[in-house]
Order: structure tokens, then sequence, then C-alpha cells
């Protein structure tokens, strides 16, 4: 633990002399919000029920997309790591071996639980406001944070195998895109009937939903363990091949 803590220091000094990764990761889904909300959001708040406030609705999806974003941002310092033989003089040096690779996992949850609280600022700025309790906030973050190491360990699989930077960070782009055809931007109820079908059964949809219930004080209902099934699964696969790729690579 403390090889891993002093590894996970190197990398967040990394990033606080390049803020400019925590700040490209927050543009990009504050400039959707922003544009949904104040250019789409007249429109598509018709389809949702009386008195709701679309910045609410919308919030949990955005953050979802700030997460695969930044997760790509993990796959790159990876491969950099990797490129440059950083991760062969670790392994030189008597330290765990697994110890790097976990660096590289903190870094990934504490950077985007960074962005994550950004985000939730411009949100209320723009008129979020939440019922949830305490419990419920933590209950939110416990879930972005599993849904953020899920998406990290599918990043370390390209990170560490990819051949060229634009492989190692390319893995994210279909995942941004699940959030389009998901309940994060408008209700399921309104797309053609194949396109419904995908989006109420593909994981971000059970996790926007579940998360959007607890910020609303609403009863989540069996839609949590859903969420948790779909992110755990997940999880549990990549981190299997991701672990076999750095075992082949080390």
């Amino acid at each position: 633990m403390s090889k891993t803590l002093v590894l996970f220091g190197r990398l967040m000094k990394h990033i606080l002399r390049s803020p400019d990764t925590i700040i490209t990761v927050c543009i990009t889904p504050i400039g959707i919000m922003l544009m949904f909300v104040y250019i789409m959001g007249g429109a598509i708040k018709t389809s949702l029920p009386a008195g709701s406030s679309y910045v609410n609705y919308l919030l949990p999806g955005i953050l979802l997309i700030a997460i695969a974003s930044g997760t790509s941002y993990t796959a790159f310092r990876l491969f950099t790591d990797v490129q440059k033989g950083m991760f062969t003089r670790f392994n030189t040096l008597p330290i765990k071996r697994s110890s790097v690779l976990w660096a590289h996992v903190l870094t990934s949850i504490v950077s985007n639980m960074v962005t994550v609280a950004i985000i939730v600022v411009v949100a209320l700025l723009m008129g979020f406001r939440s019922s949830a309790s305490v419990l419920d906030w933590l209950a939110v973050a416990g879930i972005l944070v599993l849904f953020t190491l899920t998406l990290t360990w599918i990043a370390v699989i390209p990170g560490i195998s990819a051949k060229t930077i634009d492989g190692a960070s390319g893995f994210a782009y279909p995942i941004i895109f699940l959030p389009f055809v998901s309940s994060a931007f408008v209700p399921t109820k309104t797309m053609p009937a194949v396109v419904r079908a995908f989006a109420e059964n593909q994981p971000v949809t059970s996790i926007v939903n579940t998360i959007r219930a607890l910020l609303t004080g609403a009863s989540v209902g069996t839609t949590i363990w859903v969420a948790l099934a779909w992110c755990v699964g997940i999880m549990v696969v990549a981190y299997v091949f991701a672990m076999r790729a750095y075992r082949s690579r080390i």
C-alpha cells in the first residue's frame, strides 16, 4: 500500500503539472449539458413529467460521459509509462509489481471524482437541485466510483497492449456514445421500438436511472441491483483480461 501511494503521488503530480487533462475532460460534458439544457431542453422537456427540471434529468448521463472521457486518460498514462520503459524500470525495483498498476487505478478514481465534483458545481449554477439525503448522496458516490473502477480496468487493457496512442485512448469513444442511446437524455418511451429495446437493456440506462432516482429521493426499486450487476460483471471480466495483458507485458 505504501508503494502504491508513492506511485499514486507521482501520477497526481503529472496531472497537477498538466491540469489541461482535467479541464479537457470537463469541457466536453459541460458543453453537452449547456447545449441540451439551453438549446434543446425546451423541446425535450415536453416529454418529461410536468414540473420536471431537465438539468436534474440530464445530470446523471453527463457524469457518466465525463467518467468515460476521463478513463481514456488512464489508458494514455499507462501507454506512456509502457512506451517510455517506466514499467520495466519499476519492475527492477524491490516493490510489489501490482503496486504499479494499482497506482494508475487509484489515480483514475481520484481524478475522475474531481471532474465529477466540478460538473456538479456547474449543474448547481444551472439550476440543479436535489432532495437526496446524505445516504442517497453516498450511494450516488459509490455507484460513480464503481462505474469509474469498471471503466478503468477496461482502459488498462488497451493502455498496456495497444501499439499506438490513438489505439490506447480510442476505446472510450464507444462508451461515450452509449449514454446517447439510453435514458440519459430523453425517456426511452419516445424511441422507436428497436432502439428502445436496446436502450432499455444496456448498462448505462440502469445506472442513469438509479442515480437519477437517488438524487430525487425516489425509490430505486430493483434498478440499483441491475446497475450493480452490470458494473460488477463487466469489471470482473475486464480485470481478468487486464491482468492477463499485464502479466504478458511484464
